[in-house]
């Protein structure tokens, strides 16, 4: 079988997309207004871009009503994010955070999501995550015709609880990413280690 995404309607190409393309990790990203006012919300449709300069890509729609989400203006204003990877332990809080929201509430406020500041003018991270990512606006990515925002944000630091350091002088860690797979959540697993290149 081979489908015609040109056939497809935008929710049968995301359905599509989203069960294939996996696992994909979750960006729970903290921003806030002027009004200092915290947003956090989780992205599947996020990676790894490259190592230099040290980015990340996330992509992010609008809300039901065509309007920016807080995501996007809030980084668009102030250039600035914290991206937590999310642990199985923070599953329900992060699946809570997706409501759609007005924007004067906080999902910290609505859903109980205590958050700690570690690195002054960016925002704070959920207390208790495994790592966090302190980024910068990088670039916006003008995809024609598209709603959706692909933004490059760039590292400048990441936060890892000690807890899963197994190797300090070779930054080896170990810790259970939750990941996006379908409509599902789901772990990794069974790890598989590579075979030998003769």
């Amino acid at each position: 079988m081979v489908v015609d995404y040109a056939d497809k309607a935008l929710t049968q190409r995301y359905q599509l997309m989203a069960q294939t393309i996996i696992p994909r990790p979750i960006a729970w990203i903290c921003t806030q207004d002027a009004k200092g006012t915290l947003n956090i919300a989780p992205f599947s449709y996020f990676m790894g871009l490259s190592s230099e300069p040290p980015t990340m890509i996330v992509s992010i729609g609008h809300k039901n009503d065509g309007s920016q989400k807080d995501t996007l203006k809030n980084l668009r204003e102030h250039k600035k994010c914290t991206i937590c990877m999310v642990d199985e332990a923070h599953l329900q809080q992060m699946h809570f955070s997706s409501k759609e929201l007005d924007n004067t509430q906080s999902e910290a406020e609505i859903f109980g999501i205590e958050t700690k500041s570690i690195i002054q003018d960016f925002p704070p991270i959920v207390t208790g995550i495994p790592s966090a990512f302190f980024c910068e606006l990088y670039q916006e990515i003008d995809l024609k015709g598209s709603k959706t925002i692909p933004l490059v944000v760039e590292i400048k630091s990441q936060y890892i609880d000690d807890e899963i350091i197994t190797d300090k002088e070779k930054l080896t860690l170990d810790y259970e990413p939750l990941a996006r797979v379908g409509k599902s959540y789901a772990l990794l697993g069974k790890r598989i280690n590579p075979p030998k290149i003769p």
